[in-house]
């Protein structure tokens, strides 16, 4: 588990949370403007990993690796469009177009050609467990404290949450696209920060000391707790059992370990 630290700039856009360890992590605060990264999502039901943050640690690039380059989940680059709105047809078992038409847009930065291939993975994963009915359950029927409800949930219904990430409507672009929209920069750096991300920027960096290691499933759990936060919502910055519950660590953790039975 991680502690997050709060950095705020001189604006509520420019805020920055680095944060540490291993397996799950903490993500980003969007709504309040401030941003972390962290890989994989909390298990709810499991607050027994401890860890600290490093802090913002600042960017900087990794050794070499290729640059730029887009994908729409495992598919040969290009940038996606998606389909507008989220959509409403239901097929018979139940699950939205609109979660079967998940897109995922990633803008690869200072990326080798295999370390792509496994974020490739890793988005692969996101868009399968997104277009599955188990998902679909989990997000709509997560619990605490016996309510169907999630921390920190902006006031939202858990069924007005699963249509938010659908919808795809990142508060940056503030466009429904039925889209993830998001950059990513691997650097490297000796410390305990996973990886950090600022709220005024689509860009997310991954510290590949950390990177390296995991393995798809909880680098997809990582990448689907961050963009949570750029949909707006937080989690407390210090560890506490309900900060598990909270949209980005329950949903990160939900696309960590569906995406592991795959």
């Amino acid at each position: 588990m991680t502690v997050v630290k709060y950095f705020l700039m001189t604006s509520l856009l420019f805020s920055l949370v680095a944060c540490n360890g291993e397996g799950t992590q903490p993500g980003t605060d969007e709504g309040n403007d401030s941003t972390d990264v962290g890989i994989g999502g909390e298990n709810p039901d499991d607050g027994s990993n401890g860890g600290t943050t490093d802090g913002g640690s600042n960017g900087g690039t990794t050794d070499g690796g290729s640059n730029g380059g887009t994908t729409d989940g495992g598919s040969n680059g290009g940038t996606t469009g998606g389909s507008t709105g989220g959509g409403t047809t239901t097929p018979s078992d139940g699950v939205p177009t609109a979660a079967k038409n998940f897109k995922v847009n990633i803008t690869y930065v200072n990326f080798t050609a295999a370390q792509k291939t496994k974020y490739e993975q890793a988005v692969a994963i996101v868009k399968k467990v997104v277009a599955s009915k188990t998902f679909m359950d989990s997000v709509k029927n997560h619990k605490y404290g016996g309510k169907v409800t999630y921390v920190d949930n902006g006031g939202k219904t858990n069924a007005t949450i699963y249509q938010n990430i659908l919808d795809g409507n990142e508060k940056l672009n503030n466009t429904k696209n039925n889209t993830m929209d998001v950059e990513i920069e691997l650097y490297y750096a000796n410390n305990t920060t996973v990886g950090y991300t600022y709220a005024n920027s689509k860009r997310i960096w991954v510290n590949t000391k950390y990177f390296n290691t995991y393995t798809p499933s909880k680098v997809a759990g990582n990448l689907f707790h961050e963009w949570l936060h750029k949909l707006g919502y937080g989690h407390a910055s210090s560890y506490s059992t309900s900060r598990d519950y909270s949209v980005p660590y329950a949903i990160g953790y939900m696309i960590s370990s569906q995406g592991a039975k795959l």
